[in-house]
């Protein structure tokens, strides 16, 4: 049984910020920081299967693509990387590139890469905050400036570049046309409304991510049997007797665990290990939305037997 404060894990990226605040106050060395990743509290403990990451932009990122768990394995790597984008602030023109705008053979998209014009063939979209996108493996992507972004993925860094906008690194030509379905992105699926607490933002084979809202004070249960995090984005709560707050994530795994909302609630972000939404996940004990959620899921109107174990401690962040 787990229940942790995660760590936190600097990447530098050229297309960075060198300011993360209010979500983190790491950094501020004048080298641009891309990504702050959330890791296990324990360097030793086993690598779980997802990635929670967040990513700081003041540029565009390459236009990208990654494989998926066949090609992975075929070319020596565990497996491939789907992920899942939370947009937790944006600018007024802040784009997405998601597929392109057209259908290309191997051949085009090849050629497409050596010329350096596949940007012209991306689908660039607005993107507001609070709004998701998921990204099958195989997706051709690419992100844009004034953005910062959470990420869930499969812990995966394999990533083909097809264009870097002039920075000095290298392009991956051969995984890159092996990889890419060289068309338009797949459609998005709209959010789901489980209950009035939680929101379901994405689905993949690997992962789903939730949106959840509870008010203030309200007490609930969370039961993680899967590898599950959280990452707080407004407010703060107790987990057990841990206390977090926003900007810091949770790790949990098979382990039931009390959560109380703050005095001015709170409002995370969830990502577990499934293939689809977990109805019973989060349960109110306080009455609230209990009889809602009965009449969607009755399973959730039996008495679970309701554990408690003290939280790991916490060594502090990376």
């Amino acid at each position: 049984m787990t229940l942790e404060i995660a760590s936190e894990h600097i990447m530098r990226k050229p297309w960075g910020r060198t300011d993360l605040r209010p979500w983190s106050e790491l950094g501020h060395d004048g080298s641009p920081i891309g990504e702050l990743w959330f890791q296990r509290a324990d360097p030793t403990a086993p690598e779980p299967a997802l990635l929670l990451k967040l990513l700081f932009t003041d540029e565009r990122l390459s236009v990208q693509v990654h494989p998926d768990d066949a090609l992975a394995r075929q070319v020596g790597l565990p497996h491939g990387k789907t992920e899942a984008w939370y947009v937790l602030e944006a600018t007024p023109n802040a784009e997405l590139a998601l597929g392109l705008k057209r259908n290309l053979t191997a051949s085009q998209l090849r050629t497409s890469i050596e010329d350096g014009t596949i940007p012209d063939f991306v689908h660039w979209q607005s993107i507001a905050a609070g709004q998701a996108r998921l990204v099958p493996a195989g997706t051709i992507h690419a992100i844009g400036a004034g953005l910062v972004i959470a990420e869930i993925q499969q812990r995966s860094d394999a990533t083909f570049r097809m264009f870097d906008y002039g920075r000095a690194r290298g392009l991956h030509l051969d995984g890159a046309v092996a990889a890419a379905h060289a068309g338009p992105a797949p459609l998005q699926a709209s959010p789901v409304r489980l209950s009035d607490a939680r929101l379901v933002m994405a689905t993949s084979p690997y992962f789903v991510l939730e949106q959840v809202d509870l008010a203030a004070n309200s007490r609930w249960e969370i039961n993680a049997e899967s590898e599950t995090w959280l990452l707080l984005l407004g407010g703060d709560a107790k987990f057990d007797l841990l206390g977090v707050r926003s900007g810091e994530a949770l790790f949990i795994e098979n382990q039931r665990v009390g959560l109380r909302a703050g005095a001015d609630g709170l409002k995370c972000l969830i990502a577990y290990a499934a293939s689809e939404a977990l109805p019973d996940l989060l349960r109110s004990r306080n009455g609230e939305d209990t009889d809602a959620m009965i009449a969607r899921f009755p399973e959730w109107g039996k008495e679970p037997a309701f554990e408690h174990s003290a939280p790991r401690p916490w060594s502090g962040r990376s």
